[in-house]
């Protein structure tokens, strides 16, 4: 027994030394990394505050794998084809022979921006629904599945095996046994509920579903961080949907401690499911290593429309992060308003510094908020930034009746972005993520007139009011905000 405590005794301090020299090295290499200093910042405080569990942290959900690009997928055909359009569009766009409305003229940028950085085709042959909460959303994606005549392709950060699911998994094993197709990818944390009985039962009709990046050791300290947060629906390469709202209950009837759920979606038909269909494609090679380019899954359009829109995808994959550039952009050309609905609210220096600028540049910035949240870390980082946006004259409101989900941006009655995206790091930095850049007034109205209506469902935050906050809860908010970068 003494030569044991001895043997301890020794082995505490060498123990202790080498996790201290372990935690210089992987400082030094995110240093060597050359992320953002924020970040970095916020590592080295997790590491050395956090002994031991902030090393675990760093493992599981620090690694940089967004050089490495988890999806190599520059050699798929289809993204090929985009690459050239795009190049296509960005001249023809700077000549003058693109097309562009009168209104449009000063917001070019952003359109040569996401043709750069993304290869997001310009489309105008396009109509869009707005799908204003789940009970719309479901009805709508409902009623497209049972048409299907060829395939149906979905892909779901949450599907839940509760009535809606099981609702949609029925139709979807009925469709398949009729001979359409049914390809689904689901994320692997985000649906983790789901256990091998719902697959068993889609595979044995017919069906094809895989996980995104699967969690499971060794690999989960590669992957967790990185998630597949897209919602697309795509019926016969004709009809679209994307959006805010995934596939579970909450979503029609909210959540006893939240109430109910608001939330917008999209239904596209016209050219622009082409872009939708090619992310889906890109996604479905990661997953199954099949590649899919035949003429069925880019059928030429029949839908007579005219709104502008650019369908957007960023994420590790990415070579920029399109989609946070997007809205950075978009708040910078605002001359009149920027109006911003979103669950959570992190973002970083850019975006925060650009709506500052326009707020104190006269333009009436506005976003709002959930009074409450499903995510309580992420809830009190929001709070963080609420006092300098209130110094720079930035409105901001607390949605009161229920829980805001939604994720809409809308730029002086022309621009408007509905999809994925949260105003948030993760969102802009790890997710798989995919939204909809409309250039269109009419479609901007009507996400304007949803976004006052929901004002009224919300209270503004005034200065005076905001400060008044117990110093337990600005300290709770203030450290909450030192890895709001790592959420």
């Amino acid at each position: 027994m003494d030569l044991l405590t001895s043997f301890l005794s020794l082995l505490h301090p060498i123990v202790l030394l080498f996790y201290f020299i372990t935690i210089l090295v992987v400082v030094f290499v995110i240093i060597l990394e050359n992320r953002n200093p924020v970040k970095t910042i916020s590592w080295v405080l997790v590491l050395v505050l956090l002994p031991v569990i902030g090393f675990v942290f760093f493992i599981f959900f620090g690694q940089n794998l967004r050089k490495e690009k988890i999806i190599a997928k520059k050699g798929l055909r289809n993204q090929q084809q985009l690459s050239q359009m795009a190049e296509s569009q960005v001249t023809k766009l700077s000549d003058g022979e693109l097309f562009v409305t009168e209104s449009l003229k000063d917001k070019r940028k952003i359109i040569s921006l996401l043709l750069n950085n993304s290869n997001s085709i310009i489309t105008i042959n396009n109509k869009v629904e707005i799908l204003k909460d789940g009970e719309e959303t479901f009805r709508s994606m409902i009623s497209a599945i049972e048409e299907a005549k060829e395939y149906i392709h979905l892909e779901y950060y949450i599907f839940v095996e509760d009535g809606i699911g099981n609702k949609i998994k029925d139709i979807l094993i009925k469709k398949a046994s009729e001979g359409v197709k049914v390809r689904i990818i689901v994320d692997d944390v985000g649906s983790w509920q789901l256990k091998k009985p719902f697959f068993k039962e889609m595979e044995d009709a017919g069906i094809e579903a895989y996980p995104f990046l699967k969690v499971r050791f060794p690999t989960f300290t590669s992957k967790v961080n990185y998630r597949n947060h897209r919602k697309i629906l795509i019926v016969d390469g004709k009809v679209g949907f994307l959006g805010g709202v995934n596939i579970a209950d909450r979503y029609l009837y909210g959540k006893p401690q939240l109430g109910p759920w608001r939330d917008t979606h999209l239904k596209i038909e016209g050219d622009s499911v082409h872009s939708l269909q090619s992310i889906f494609l890109t996604d479905w090679y990661f997953v199954s290593q099949e590649e899919l380019y035949d003429k069925e899954f880019f059928p030429t359009s029949n839908t007579i429309g005219n709104t502008m829109l650019q369908i957007v995808a960023s994420g590790p994959d990415s070579d920029w992060p399109g989609i946070m550039m997007g809205i950075f952009q978009a708040i910078a050309s605002a001359k009149k308003y920027v109006y911003i609905a979103t669950p959570y609210f992190m973002v970083n220096e850019g975006v925060l510094m650009a709506l500052k600028a326009a707020a104190m540049g006269n333009v009436d910035v506005r976003i709002i908020l959930p009074e409450k949240s499903d995510s309580r870390i992420t809830h009190l980082s929001t709070r963080s930034f609420i006092r300098e946006m209130l110094d720079a004259n930035v409105k901001i409101y607390f949605y009161n009746t229920g829980f805001i989900h939604s994720k809409v941006m809308i730029v002086d009655d022309i621009i408007s972005k509905v999809g994925s995206s949260n105003m948030d790091f993760r969102s802009f930095e790890h997710n798989f993520e995919v939204e909809a850049f409309i250039f269109n007034e009419e479609i901007a109205l009507e996400l304007k007139s949803q976004f006052k209506e929901d004002i009224k469902n919300s209270y503004l935050i005034t200065i005076e009011n905001w400060v008044k906050r117990p110093p337990i809860q600005k300290i709770k908010e203030s450290f909450a905000r030192l890895i709001s970068p790592l959420l």
